[in-house]
C-alpha cells in the first residue's frame, strides 16, 4: 500500500540522473564522442540531416559549449489522413521535428578563440585546441642568506 501511495523507494534510481546535468538532449540523434589527442579535444556528434545552418555551436559563460540543432520547420499538419488545400496528405508522421541540444563543461586548458566546427556527412565535428602546457622550471639552487 505504501508504494502505491508513496512509490516505490528504488523509482528514483530508475528515473533520475545520478549527477546534476551537465548535458542534455532531447533526441537520439544527439549522439556525440569526444576525443582527447596531445592538441586538441575532439567531438563528434550525429546530426543526420542537418546542414551547417541547421546547427548553432556557441561558448558560454564558465567554458560551457552548446550546441544545438533542428531541422527547417515543415508545414503543420492537421492530423489523420486530411487533404490539405495545397494537395498535401499526412498519412504517418512518425519523426516529427527532430531537434536536440548538448551542453559540455569544457577543461580549463583549453583555447576557446580557437574552436572549429563543420558538418560532413551527417557528423558535427568540434575541434577545442589545447592550451600548450607551461614549460617546466629547471631545478636550480636557491642561495640562503642569514637576512632577507
Amino acid at each position: 500500500m505504501a508504494d502505491f501511495l508513496f512509490g516505490s523507494p528504488f523509482r528514483r534510481l530508475f528515473h533520475t540522473r545520478p549527477f546534476p546535468a551537465v548535458e542534455w538532449s532531447s533526441s537520439a540523434a544527439a549522439a556525440m564522442d569526444w576525443v582527447e589527442t596531445p592538441a586538441a579535444h575532439v567531438l563528434r556528434i550525429n546530426v543526420p540531416g542537418l546542414s551547417k545552418d541547421d546547427v548553432k555551436v556557441q561558448v558560454e559563460e564558465g567554458n560551457v559549449l552548446t550546441i544545438r540543432g533542428a531541422l527547417p520547420a515543415v508545414k503543420e499538419k492537421k492530423g489523420g489522413d486530411e487533404e490539405h488545400t495545397d494537395g498535401t496528405v499526412w498519412h504517418v508522421a512518425e519523426r516529427g521535428n527532430p531537434e536536440f541540444a548538448r551542453a559540455v563543461a569544457l577543461p580549463e586548458n583549453v583555447r576557446v578563440d580557437g574552436i572549429r566546427a563543420g558538418v560532413e556527412n551527417g557528423v558535427l565535428t568540434v575541434v577545442v585546441p589545447k592550451e600548450p602546457a607551461p614549460a617546466r622550471p629547471k631545478p636550480r639552487p636557491i642561495a640562503v642568506h642569514s637576512k632577507l
